[in-house]
């Protein structure tokens, strides 16, 4: 099959605006700078985009329709498949769902578990967005650091639950178990170690020169459009819209917790690098609040032997490191959703790709890859 006949029904080529002649280059499926199975067909002049159509699914699972054979409670852990990355705030986001739904509330330290637990999370994600953005402009130390302190994140998950990477761990109403004596020194000595290693972190790249002419002016998208695509996360704030769910329409108790948002209105590469850092400190912020504050008590709410929804729609939303994570539920009353739909970050903020890549080179749209920072499982779901 040639590269124009596998383009999306409908697709026709405009003629080229100079005279030269134009031709289709495949990046991935199988390629690093996709960062998973992901294919995007080029169309070229020279080396200059002139544009760039995704293609998705090739490691689509069907998950939303499996969720419909599955209770509530068996589908927590797909959840977690969804962003890897991210897969305790996507739990929470799912938790937070079934709790409206049925009207159940978190105690107050199985508040301040969530949330601990989600901001190491959102650290731990920006870590790899540091190696990997490192990695993909050819600075292998960058992707050794950002998995050097990750590992010590996950080494905590992994005394708290037993997993490393896709938790499972939050339950309507809390979570599946207290968490260890050990965690808050363990949390603490954590960030004591993290904020003066995040120095090396920026000295290594953020004013690097090569790092800034690389990525300064590369991949601009403006306000207007950034809104237009739906896109959230850092690569709406580093377009200059003031967003995040966690303040915006707030759930657990990030209304009283002291934390800003960090925002960039340049909305190129550099910014969108810049803002994930500045995310990190306003985590550690947070992290340092909830330790201060650590309540005893109770970690859950009395767990129910069934999950068994009202009858109708219910829908929550979570901030997670990649940007709004949204689960909707249609429910007909028993302990399986009749219908499971998940907002998923990076399936809209993939869609302006084209828009950030036309006019570059092709060295250019792995940077700007790099910067959408997408996990590919998200959004083949």
């Amino acid at each position: 099959m040639s590269m124009l006949a596998s383009m999306p029904p409908g697709f026709k080529l405009p003629p080229p605006t100079d005279g030269a002649e134009e031709f289709f280059v495949n990046m991935g499926p199988q390629h690093p700078s996709t960062h998973g199975a992901l294919r995007l067909v080029l169309r070229l002049n020279g080396e200059t985009i002139v544009e760039v159509v995704p293609h998705m699914g090739y490691i689509h699972r069907g998950l939303e329709k499996q969720a419909e054979s599955e209770t509530y409670i068996q589908y927590l852990p797909v959840s977690d498949r969804h962003d890897y990355l991210t897969s305790l705030q996507n739990n929470h986001c799912v938790c937070l769902a079934i709790e409206r739904a049925m009207g159940i509330g978190v105690p107050e330290r199985g508040e301040y578990i969530r949330v601990m637990l989600n901001e190491l999370n959102r650290i731990a994600s920006h870590l790899v967005f540091y190696a990997c953005f490192g990695g993909d402009l050819g600075g292998q130390t960058a992707l050794l650091y950002g998995f050097k302190e990750r590992d010590m994140i996950h080494d905590i998950f992994e005394e708290i639950c037993g997993q490393r990477l896709t938790m499972n761990y939050f339950r309507p109403g809390g979570s599946t178990k207290d968490v260890p004596e050990t965690f808050i020194p363990r949390v603490k000595a954590f960030l004591e170690h993290l904020k003066p290693t995040l120095k090396d972190y920026e000295t290594l790249l953020s004013k690097n020169v090569i790092v800034l002419f690389r990525t300064q002016g590369v991949g601009v998208l403006t306000k207007e459009r950034a809104v237009a695509l739906g896109c959230s996360g850092p690569v709406l704030r580093a377009s200059g819209v003031n967003y995040d769910v966690r303040k915006n329409d707030t759930y657990s108790i990030y209304n009283s917790l002291n934390f800003n948002v960090p925002v960039a209105t340049e909305g190129d590469c550099y910014a969108r690098y810049i803002v994930r850092i500045q995310e990190i400190h306003e985590s550690i912020k947070i992290l340092e609040q909830c330790i201060a504050r650590f309540p005893s008590g109770p970690y859950r709410s009395a767990p129910k032997p069934l999950y068994k929804l009202p009858k109708g729609s219910y829908y929550a939303q979570t901030e997670t490191a990649k940007g709004i994570y949204g689960t909707y539920i249609v429910a007909e009353g028993s302990d399986k959703p009749h219908r499971i739909h998940t907002r998923s970050p990076s399936f809209a903020n993939l869609t302006s790709l084209n828009e950030m890549s036309r006019g570059h080179k092709v060295s250019d749209l792995v940077t700007i890859m790099a910067t959408l920072d997408p996990v590919i499982p998200e959004i083949d779901r």
